[in-house]
C-alpha cells in the first residue's frame, strides 16, 4: 500500500516561493470537494514560506523554510473532530468540508498551526496533498512539480526504492518540531546555531591563515577547523542554548579562550592575536 510523504530539503530552497504561488493556483476560490473547499484570496498559507536569519553584519545566513500541512500519523487535528477529520489508506490526512462545517477546533488542535479557518465557508482547511490530483493519477503535488531546486522530495515512504524513503532510512531527516505524532514531512538542513569568527595576526596587520580554532563543549567534546585565507573560521549545526569555549593557538602567539553560549548564533568579528 502506498503512503506518501515528503521530504523538504532546506539547503536547496532559494526562497523563489514557486511552491507558494503554485498551491494558490491550485486551491484559491476552486473548489475541489470532497477534499476541499477554495481557499480563500488571503490569509491562507497552505504551503507557507518562512525565512530564517541568524548571524550579525558582516555574518548573517538566511535559509528558507516551506512549511505545509504534516501529514501526521497520529493528526492532532483530528483528535478535536474524528467525525471529519480522517487519514486515508495513503496516510494523508483529510479534512472533510461537509463534515467539519462550525468546529473550529480542528485549527487550534495543530500545533504546526497548518489548518485555516475559512470564515465564509465555516470550515478548516489545510494542504491535501493534492490528494485529488494524485488520485487521478499524478505522481507528486503542485508544488513539488513547480520547484526549480529540487528542495522538494515526494513518494511512497514504503517502497524502499523510492528517494523519500531512501532520504528518511538514511537518518538524515528529522521532523519541523518536537511533538512525536509521526509526521510523514521530514526536513534535511533545519538551520541551527552557529559560531564564527575572523582571527588577525596583530602584529602584521593581516589576515590569519591556517590557525587551529578548537570549540570545545560544556561536555568536553571538541571539534577543530582551521582559518582560511581570510582568517575566517566557522562552527555550523550547533544545538541552540549551548555553553562553548573557543581556543584559537598559532606558533609564536599568546593563545586565546573565548567563552560562547548559543542562545542565538555568534559572530565574534575581528580576533586579534
Amino acid at each position: 500500500m502506498t503512503r506518501y510523504g515528503m521530504v523538504i530539503d532546506v539547503t536547496k530552497c532559494n526562497g523563489c516561493y514557486n511552491c507558494f504561488i503554485t498551491c494558490k493556483d491550485e486551491h484559491c476560490e476552486i473548489d475541489h470537494k470532497p477534499y476541499a473547499v477554495g481557499q480563500p484570496l488571503t490569509g491562507q498559507t497552505w504551503m507557507k514560506v518562512i525565512e530564517k536569519e541568524r548571524g550579525r553584519y558582516p555574518k548573517v545566513k538566511v535559509d528558507y523554510i516551506a512549511i505545509p500541512c504534516m501529514q501526521c500519523e497520529e493528526p492532532a487535528c483530528a483528535v478535536a473532530d474524528p467525525k471529519a477529520v480522517t487519514k486515508r489508506k495513503d496516510g494523508i490526512v483529510i479534512i472533510d468540508p461537509g463534515k467539519a462545517v462550525g468546529n473550529k477546533d480542528v485549527v487550534t488542535h495543530c500545533p504546526y498551526r497548518a489548518v485555516y479557518w475559512n470564515e465564509e465557508k465555516q470550515v478548516g482547511q489545510k494542504c491535501t496533498f493534492c490528494a485529488h490530483l494524485l488520485d487521478k493519477g499524478w505522481k507528486e503535488p503542485r508544488c513539488v512539480e513547480a520547484c526549480p531546486t529540487g528542495a522538494l522530495i515526494f513518494g511512497d515512504l514504503d517502497d524502499p526504492n523510492s528517494e523519500v524513503a531512501t532520504l528518511v532510512a538514511s537518518g538524515k531527516t528529522e521532523a519541523f518540531g518536537p511533538y512525536g505524532l509521526e509526521e510523514k514531512v521530514r526536513y534535511i538542513g533545519l538551520p541551527k546555531e552557529f559560531v564564527a569568527g575572523a582571527v588577525v595576526f596583530g602584529d602584521k596587520d593581516e589576515c590569519a591563515k591556517g590557525v587551529t580554532v578548537t570549540l570545545v563543549g560544556s561536555d568536553d567534546a571538541v571539534v577543530t577547523t582551521v582559518t582560511d585565507g581570510f582568517g575566517d573560521f566557522e562552527f555550523e549545526g550547533l544545538p541552540a542554548n549551548t555553553a562553548y569555549t573557543v581556543k584559537i593557538a598559532a606558533a609564536g602567539y599568546a593563545p586565546k579562550e573565548i567563552p560562547v553560549k548559543t542562545s542565538r548564533s555568534v559572530y565574534l568579528g575581528d580576533i586579534i592575536l
